[in-house]
C-alpha cells in the first residue's frame, strides 16, 4: 500500500493538525466557548445557543469529539458533552513551546 502524505510528519504534527482543523470553524469555536462558560456537561442546551439546525450542531459536535476536544457521555437518550482537558493540555504545551521560542528569538 502507498504512503499517505500524513506519514511524512510526526505523530505530534498530525495530532496538532487534526485539532486545528476541528477548531477551524466558527461554530465549533462557539461550542467550545459555550462549554467553557457553563463549566459542566450539557446535553441539549447547545442547540439553543447557536443559530444552527440541530443536525448541523450534531455534526460539529461529532467533529470536536473525533478530534478529542470534547467528551460525550450517554445519559439516558441524550449525550452530554464537556471539554476534554487532555487535548487542551496538548495544545497548551504546543503553544507554550512556540511562545517561548518566539520570545527568545532575535529576528526581524
Amino acid at each position: 500500500m502507498g504512503v499517505t502524505k500524513t506519514d511524512h510528519f510526526t505523530d505530534e504534527q498530525n495530532r496538532i493538525a487534526i485539532i486545528a482543523k476541528a477548531l477551524g470553524h466558527p461554530a465549533r469555536v462557539a461550542i467550545i466557548e459555550y462549554l467553557l462558560k457553563v463549566n459542566t456537561c450539557i446535553c441539549g442546551d447547545i442547540v439553543n445557543e447557536l443559530p444552527l439546525a440541530q443536525a448541523t450542531v450534531s455534526q460539529h459536535l461529532k467533529e470536536l469529539k473525533n478530534a478529542g476536544l470534547i467528551k460525550g457521555n450517554i445519559e439516558g437518550s441524550a449525550i452530554c458533552y464537556c471539554i476534554d482537558e487532555t487535548t487542551f493540555g496538548i495544545l497548551k504545551d504546543y503553544f507554550s513551546k512556540i511562545i517561548l521560542t518566539v520570545s527568545n528569538q532575535k529576528c526581524c
